[in-house]
């Protein structure tokens, strides 16, 4: 038996490929398909299923473009309906791949078609358990993104304790747990940086398998952020046929020459997106432009501050970047990537074109500016909950989760020293304002760096 976990940081999310006597299975596969077919020819596999656990919020699965490639069986949970080909696995259901045995367990909650999946290994042991968005490390799923008019959170909270504590928590102490998501995935609320762990572990120590379902309910609906906007609309797309992969991607790295990038970037209905390093985007960037760097986490980031999925992007990128931004921007559903810029900045600048310098002041000038007033209008964006365990007394709070509401409020007579955590996530919240009119000024190296620095009559609250 081979089973390897595929984890993507980016979107904090594992896909899983299992093989056995040549037949091998894909669960909760990204977009892009070719990583598991690879995988599959180097271990001389066919891949035979491919199962989902639910219809995921956070990304676009491959499950339709991996079976069209390979001819296997979509595998989809009780209660699901998509526009595609699947077998419905009925609850108990067993299906066979090489020597090994994957039991179907109905656990509804997270969403009503969650399913999680029990390997058995040769000897009929078992072995593993996928759990999806039903049993992460340290957490649950969030109860709150299949709710509707005729089914609450509390009521899916409800059924979420029921599976848990009636499916889940009878199974064997020594079955390991592989949850689709880890720590930095807004589908649960706390979830810790590890990928897998033993379900003996977890009964032990989270606080899912503690609670009475009373306590449990409202745990779990107490403190939820709204949910990215684009989370409805990639639950629809992982429901439906979309564009295939290579389509969009052949697209979205289309070399545009600066003419006819600029072309494009003077139409209303398009965004310029700058995935370069922060300080390559502070050095120098074109009017106008976003930014949203590789380096951090990219693809969510893009989903929570471009509202419309349908939007029309152009990009900037590192030379050789190209095809990995198309193809993370794919990953979240945003399939209208129109090329990038054709040698970059360096080209844009060699024929006279704008471009704009992002201001930032290290820390210690930020605390000296706030010390003697010449810094005035200061705003932290990091999230809520990080605002509540420490910031800066007396600052204001505008987390970036909802820049296109509390940007509204900012005065383009005054300049404004933004700050997060390390830096990265400020700079999108100054690119986004800046293109709006208003003076903005990032803080280098975000709160961390401020804590570290000689606060004089500057206090955090904590």
């Amino acid at each position: 038996m081979i089973l390897e976990q595929m984890y993507t940081k980016c979107l904090a999310q594992g896909a899983y490929f299992i093989s056995s006597q040549g037949e091998a299975i894909i669960i909760d596969p990204l977009r892009e398909v070719q990583p598991y077919l690879d995988l599959a020819k180097d271990h001389d596999s066919t891949i035979k299923y491919v199962f989902l656990t639910h219809f995921h919020a956070d990304f676009v699965s491959g499950q339709v473009d991996l079976a069209k490639a390979t001819g296997a069986t979509v595998i989809l949970g009780p209660n699901a309906k998509a526009a595609y080909d699947y077998h419905g696995a009925r609850d108990g259901e067993i299906f066979e791949v090489g020597a090994l045995q994957i039991e179907v367990i109905h656990t509804p909650g997270h969403t009503m078609e969650s399913t999680c999946y029990l390997l058995r290994d040769e000897e009929g042991k078992e072995q593993a358990l996928f759990t999806g968005d039903t049993l992460f490390i340290g957490d649950v799923g969030r109860p709150d993104l299949a709710a509707k008019s005729d089914l609450t959170k509390e009521d899916l909270a409800g059924h979420l304790y029921d599976s848990l504590h009636n499916r889940i928590m009878p199974l064997s102490d020594d079955i390991i747990v592989y949850p689709a998501h880890g720590a930095g995935s807004a589908c649960g609320k706390n979830m810790s940086s590890q990928t897998s762990d033993t379900l003996g572990n977890q009964k032990e120590t989270n606080y899912a398998f503690k609670l009475h379902k009373e306590d449990f309910i409202k745990e779990l609906v107490t403190g939820l952020s709204a949910p990215p906007s684009y989370f409805p609309e990639n639950v629809a797309m992982n429901k439906r046929v979309n564009t295939d992969f290579d389509t969009i991607i052949e697209r979205g790295t289309t070399p545009l020459s600066v003419s006819a990038f600029e072309a494009l970037a003077l139409q209303e209905d398009v965004l310029v997106l700058d995935t370069r390093s922060v300080s390559a985007f502070a050095k120098a960037s074109l009017p106008g432009a976003w930014f949203i760097g590789l380096s951090g986490q990219f693809a969510p980031w893009v989903g929570a501050v471009v509202k419309d999925i349908n939007q029309k992007i152009i990009v900037i990128a590192e030379q050789g970047k190209e095809e990995e931004v198309a193809t993370r921007l794919s990953r979240v559903g945003y399939d209208h990537s129109l090329g990038y810029l054709k040698g970059g900045v360096e080209a844009w600048i060699s024929e006279g074109k704008e471009v704009v310098e992002t201001q930032e002041v290290t820390a210690q000038e930020f605390i000296d500016g706030l010390s003697n007033g010449s810094i005035a209008y200061p705003i932290d964006v990091r999230k809520d909950g990080e605002f509540a365990t420490s910031h800066i007394d007396g600052i204001t709070h505008m987390s970036l989760d909802e820049v296109h509401t509390n940007s509204k409020d900012l005065d383009p007579s005054r300049t404004y020293h933004v700050h997060c955590a390390g830096g990265y996530r400020s700079l999108i919240y100054a690119s986004i304002v800046r293109s709006q009119g208003i003076n903005m000024v990032n803080v280098l190296g975000g709160y961390g760096a401020i804590k570290k620095t000689e606060l004089g009559t500057i206090k955090l609250t904590e």
